[in-house]
């Protein structure tokens, strides 16, 4: 029986950078548009979900 990681943190996203914890890739963003902008993206590349933790915090998470 094999056993595979189906749910995990690919990236975070924040315009707050001292509120993610170190070990994430985390892409700082200077704004709400652009974090907005920085998630869709990611999304697409990474095949994941953004998820809002906190307003100017969100994770990129594959389901």
């Amino acid at each position: 029986m094999s056993t595979t990681i189906q749910k995990f943190i690919l990236a975070a996203a924040t315009t707050s950078p001292e509120r993610v914890p170190s070990g994430t890739a985390v892409f700082h963003c200077k704004s709400e548009e652009e974090l907005q902008r920085i998630c869709a993206n990611l999304e697409a590349i990474l095949d994941g979900i953004a998820h809002e933790l906190d307003p100017g915090l969100f994770i990129i998470v594959k389901h």
